[in-house]
């Protein structure tokens, strides 16, 4: 068996209530700073009940809610700066990726000298290792999708490239998962969040680098979601199926910090970095059956697994999987997503090949067999229309 290794050091609060945990959690003395975004997070309460459990602890908190659904290198630069003018303890992110993400390269630079794109590898980046520790980072998810809960990445857009970075100084030091705290998730959202942590589970279990561990965690993740995602999306107020779901993307976090995401990740992340206005996991899905079709051949046994616990108990043939994918596609009702419809334009797709590759050309690395650009292209016209 080849060396794999296990390495998880945040500390994991999960379940309903769960936010209450932060009165007791041991965090340096000093101010807080919680990043989140828009208003829902501050409207349903949500900022409220972690400032709350915080102030119990004798934590006074400053509020930032600019993060923007493709979290930018502008806001990640305004917010750091902010942390620094105000002698930030410690940061909290509260609400989707997004949040987090923003709060964990906020984290970094608040200690360490440069530009967070001093730091990452790939693109137009400057590749550096961070130095020094970050700032405590706590994450407060309220989507189910990104599972940067428990993982020590972020993906952050500069211009039209949307990279991801990071690495063990990112972990999130405390992270709290309630359910509670993502029952008014609408429909749609509750679909493309799902799919995400499906991808990151099963892209894990597919690619070159999954260990024993990793593929334990993916075939849990996968199971739940063919078990609750569908509810949860037609029935939001379901707590058991939220909570499965929620369950589901934390389990996919370790899967991403144990194993990768694929290629399907950097082809998805160009296309959003060109079009901001595409949702993550509704890219994901209009690409997926294209990109999966791929590995039929080199995967097979693989693709057969995921669709076993995806809830075919007979499926014995690499096309199960793909049937399974796209019922349970058609349960979320999310079957017609086409790239058509979010301005997509078909010249674009050699400049969306040429930005997958030069930003994320990694994620291609683990694949089951290689891809090339004229895979790439021929993938996105295929989910065109």
């Amino acid at each position: 068996m080849d060396i794999f290794s296990f390495y998880m050091p945040t500390r994991l609060y999960f379940g309903n209530g769960a936010v209450k945990k932060l009165a007791r959690a041991r965090l340096p003395q000093g101010r807080g700073l919680i990043i989140t975004g828009g208003t829902s997070t501050t409207r349903l309460g949500y900022v409220a009940k972690v400032q709350d459990a915080l102030a119990e602890a004798g934590h006074e908190t400053l509020v930032y809610n600019k993060v923007q659904p493709n979290p930018t290198i502008e806001g990640v630069r305004e917010c750091a700066a902010l942390c620094r003018e105000e002698g930030i303890a410690f940061v909290v992110g509260l609400g989707g990726g997004s949040s987090i993400d923003t709060a964990k390269a906020v984290a970094i630079m608040a200690t360490n000298e440069g530009d967070w794109w001093d730091y990452i590898h790939g693109g137009t980046g400057g590749g550096k290792r961070i130095a020094n520790a970050g700032l405590p980072i706590v994450a407060i998810p309220t989507t189910a999708g990104t599972g940067t809960e428990a993982d020590p990445f972020t993906v952050i857009t500069n211009g039209e490239e949307k990279i991801g970075g990071g690495g063990e100084k990112c972990f999130p030091t405390i992270s709290v998962v309630d359910p509670d705290f993502m029952m008014t998730v609408p429909p749609h959202l509750t679909a493309y969040q799902g799919f995400d942590a499906f991808f990151h589970a099963a892209e894990g279990y597919l690619a070159k680098t999954a260990t024993p561990i990793s593929e334990m965690f993916s075939l849990k993740a996968i199971e739940l979601i063919g078990k609750s995602l569908a509810t949860a999306v037609h029935e939001g107020g379901n707590a058991d199926a939220r909570a499965d779901v929620a369950l589901a993307n934390t389990l996919a976090g370790f899967v991403e910090t144990l194993s990768s995401c694929t290629g399907e990740h950097a082809i998805e992340h160009a296309l959003s970095a060109f079009h901001p206005s595409l949702p993550h996991g509704a890219g994901l899905i209009m690409i997926s059956k294209a990109y999966w079709s791929r590995f039929s051949e080199s995967a097979g046994d693989r693709l057969v697994a995921v669709a076993r616990a995806l809830g075919n108990k007979e499926a014995d043939k690499p096309d199960d999987f793909i049937n399974a994918l796209v019922s349970l596609q058609r349960k979320c009702s999310v079957s017609d997503l086409r790239l058509s419809g979010y301005g997509v334009q078909p010249d674009e797709f050699g400049k969306i090949a040429d930005n997958a590759f030069d930003t994320m050309g990694g994620l291609f690395r683990v694949d089951p067999h290689p891809l090339t650009r004229e895979d790439v292209i021929a993938i996105l016209e295929e989910s065109y229309k």
